[in-house]
């Protein structure tokens, strides 16, 4: 299937930082995150917790997809979505930004 490059478009990707990350109790794989996104401070649920521990995250600079539809994860209500990558052999790698620039800078 194909995206068009409208349809890319469509999507608002900005740069995050984590300011706090906690599991989610009952739950092996899931953060509860807060991500600030220039202005404003979302709430997030991510699947990282195989993969990392929670001081690795804090101070990171992320890439979000920030007009997402919120979705309500084990009571959470996730406000966006972090982007990884997977290398379908169980290795997880967070989409991470080299360069300091402000939190809620656009991705183009």
């Amino acid at each position: 299937m194909s995206a068009s490059f409208d349809d890319f478009k469509k999507l608002e990707l900005r740069v995050g930082k984590i300011i706090e990350c906690e599991p989610v109790e009952g739950s092996d794989k899931l953060y509860r995150l807060s991500v600030r996104i220039g202005a404003e401070t979302r709430t997030l649920a991510a699947g990282l917790a195989e993969h990392y521990a929670p001081d690795e995250l804090l101070g990171r600079l992320v890439v979000v997809v920030a007009n997402l539809e919120p979705r309500t994860i084990r009571g959470i209500e996730s406000q966006g979505m972090l982007l990884a990558a997977d290398d379908g052999a169980g290795k997880v790698a967070l989409l991470t930004v080299i360069d300091e620039i402000s939190d809620g800078a656009t991705v183009r």
